[in-house]
C-alpha cells in the first residue's frame, strides 16, 4: 500500500471510529508499528488529528475531518455524482448542498463535455451553500456560481445560519441536490448538525424537484436533525449495493430510486 492510501485509510478511522490505535491499524493495514506511528506524526503535524499516547484521535482544530479527507466509498461517489450530473440540462438552475457526494456531483458537472462549449455563455447556475464546492466551480467560465452568505463551519465547509437562508429565499431551482448523513424510507433525510439540516431543507424548499445522491452505507442509518420528511424527496441515487428490501420501501413511499 502507497503511502497516501495508508493517510487516507488512517484518517478514515478517525473519521469513522474517532480514534485510531496503533497496533490496530497496523494489523488492518499490513504495515509495521513503526511505520503506522510515522504515518500519524506526519498527519499530526499538518493538524488533521492529534497524536495519543498509542494511537489519535480527531484534531480539535478540525473536529470532523474536510471533504477531501473523507472520502469513504470514494468510487461509488464518483458514480453517485456522474449519474446525478446527467440529469441537468443547459440553462437550468440547480442547488448543491455541502457533502463528499455532492462535491462529485459538482465535478461532474465542471467536466461535462456539452456545458464547456459555446465560448462563454453561461450553461448552468449553480447555487450552493458549500465553499469548496464553490471554490471547485468558481473557475469554470461557462457555470454561473451563486453561493450563500453565512457563517462558515470548518468541519465541512458548509455556509449556515441566517445569512445563507436570506440568499436561498431569493432563488428559484430546478433540481436541488442533498447530500445526507442518514436517510430511511419512514423518517426521511438526515444530518448530524441542525444548522446544515436547517439550510439543507431551505435549499430543498427552493427546487421543484428534490435529489438525495447518497452511498449505501448511509441507508437506514441514523443521524441527529432532519432535513425532510420521505415526501420531499423525489429521487435517491445510490450505489449498487444498497439493499433490495430497502429500496423497495424507498419505492413504496413514492421516492424513485437509482443505484449506479
Amino acid at each position: 500500500m502507497h503511502r497516501h492510501q495508508r493517510l487516507d485509510a488512517l484518517l478514515g478511522m478517525v473519521a469513522q471510529q474517532g480514534r485510531v490505535e496503533v497496533e490496530k491499524a497496523a494489523a488492518e493495514l499490513h504495515v509495521s508499528l513503526a511505520t503506522v506511528r510515522r504515518d500519524l506524526d506526519h498527519l499530526a503535524e499538518r493538524q488533521l488529528l492529534t497524536r495519543t499516547r498509542g494511537g489519535a484521535v480527531p484534531s480539535s482544530v478540525v473536529y470532523d475531518l474536510p471533504g477531501r479527507h473523507k472520502a469513504q466509498n470514494a468510487q461509488e461517489k464518483e458514480r453517485i455524482g456522474a449519474a446525478a450530473a446527467r440529469l441537468v440540462q443547459r440553462g437550468m438552475a440547480v442547488g448543491l448542498g455541502g457533502g463528499t457526494t455532492t462535491r462529485e456531483v459538482c465535478r461532474a458537472l465542471a467536466t461535462r463535455a456539452d456545458f464547456n462549449e459555446g465560448g462563454s455563455s453561461t450553461a448552468v447556475t449553480v447555487v450552493t451553500n458549500a465553499l469548496n464546492i464553490a471554490h471547485e466551480l468558481a473557475v469554470r467560465q461557462n457555470i454561473k456560481t451563486v453561493t450563500t452568505g453565512g457563517s462558515a463551519r470548518p468541519q465541512s465547509f458548509e455556509l449556515t445560519g441566517p445569512y445563507a437562508a436570506a440568499t436561498l429565499h431569493e432563488v428559484r431551482l430546478e433540481l436541488a441536490f442533498l447530500g445526507v448523513d442518514a436517510i430511511d424510507p419512514e423518517g426521511g433525510a438526515y444530518a448530524h448538525h441542525e444548522a446544515e439540516a436547517t439550510i439543507a431543507r431551505l435549499l430543498a424548499s427552493r427546487a421543484r424537484q428534490v435529489i438525495v445522491v447518497a452511498d449505501a452505507s448511509k441507508l437506514g442509518a441514523q443521524a441527529f436533525a432532519r432535513i425532510c420528511p420521505i415526501s420531499g424527496i423525489d429521487m435517491l441515487i445510490t450505489s449498487t449495493n444498497a439493499d433490495d428490501a430497502v429500496v423497495a420501501a424507498f419505492e413504496m413511499e413514492g421516492v424513485k430510486v437509482r443505484r449506479v
